[in-house]
């Protein structure tokens, strides 16, 4: 299957119905100044400050640096980066010892967003649309509020938009404003991942925290690209999906149409056949997407339409802060003594 399929007939009031929230609230209706504001302000009270509380300390977590101010010198242990190690100390403590830099907190940050007509999904009021441009609007911010610069690449059927990376509230906004006001991308042709990827690892020179902001419904061809990237860059995948494209419910008779190339057809979801197969397809997609960005070497986010997206963003936190600490050598909390692998990964 080359994407998930999209309702599209349904009894002409339920449709408008239950298209009208997603419709209002979609970036894909457009946008102006004013409503970037609207959007930003609402974030920021209701996302930004539950965040502002449970971040406290933990903020190095979501944006790491490569600084150069040297803090510290201890023992080299097993994930140390072999790089760091110091052979003059080395040899004279006749125990291999490692130099700990102080970060550069004032990092870029860019966000690759994959904005092909299959965001443009949702069962409920937000399309995944909607989650994606929440999700960078609310990292945006935090991140330009400690300095940090941010940048993005659009991408619909190629990369059309190229925003360079700046700081404060305003570029905020003129990022939010140009995702708000984008027309939704002609249907017609899957979408190619690998463009936008190929195209950051041009364009970006400088180490960065590079976001792939994408539901990753795309043609093969997308791994290699990634992790070529993930090699120069610190690299989160940001998966956005929906409900709808795990579980098929009992709906009876529908005409589905495919987001990508506009193609229809017609099934018969109340045969419960169709829909185990239905579910187990999209467990193995599921399955081969995990196993595809294990390999690439990047973190993963999945960002549902239907879930918190502060709480999702604080067990990506906690999930990286775990892994700081494994990469530091020690050991979680709740892991100690437990026998526990020193390599074990934690998921989101």
């Amino acid at each position: 299957m080359r994407s998930w399929w999209r309702k599209k007939a349904a009894p002409a009031g339920e449709e408008a119905a239950a298209a009208a929230p997603a419709a209002a609230a979609s970036p894909a209706t457009g946008g102006t100044g004013a409503a970037a504001e609207s959007v930003l302000r609402r974030l920021e009270w209701k996302v930004i400050r539950r965040l502002d509380g449970v971040l406290q300390g933990d903020y190095r977590t979501l944006l790491r640096g490569t600084g150069l101010d040297l803090a510290d010198l201890r023992e080299y242990q097993v994930h140390d980066d072999v790089r760091h190690i110091d052979w003059n100390v080395t040899a004279r403590m006749q125990q291999p010892h490692v130099r700990v830099f102080t970060e550069d907190r004032e990092m870029a940050a860019w966000f690759l967003l994959d904005l092909s007509p299959s965001v443009d999904f949702g069962s409920g009021e937000l399309r995944k649309r909607n989650v994606s441009a929440e999700f960078v609007t609310v990292l945006a911010r935090v991140l330009t509020r400690h300095g940090n610069r941010v940048g993005a690449m659009l991408y619909g059927s190629g990369v059309d938009t190229v925003i360079p990376t700046r700081t404060g509230r305003r570029h905020v906004l003129h990022l939010l404003h140009s995702m708000l006001e984008r027309p939704a991308t002609p249907e017609g042709g899957g979408t190619r991942l690998q463009e936008l990827l190929g195209s950051a690892a041009n364009l970006i020179k400088r180490r960065s925290t590079i976001f792939v902001v994408s539901d990753f419904i795309s043609e093969p061809g997308w791994e290699r690209p990634l992790a070529q990237l993930a090699q120069r860059h610190e690299v989160v995948a940001v998966r956005v999906l929906d409900p709808l494209e795990l579980d098929l419910p009992d709906l009876g008779l529908l005409t589905l149409r495919d987001a990508e190339t506009g193609e229809q057809v017609v099934v018969d979801t109340h045969d419960a056949g169709f829909r185990k197969r239905f579910a187990r397809i999209a467990a193995q997609r599921e399955a081969e997407l995990r196993e595809a960005l294990t390999r690439a070497g990047v973190d993963a986010l999945e960002l549902s339409t239907d879930a918190d997206l502060a709480d999702a963003v604080v067990r990506f936190v906690d999930m990286r802060k775990r892994r700081a600490q494994l990469g530091a050598g020690g050991l979680p909390a709740h892991l100690r003594g437990s026998g526990a692998p020193a390599t074990q990964r934690h998921a989101a």
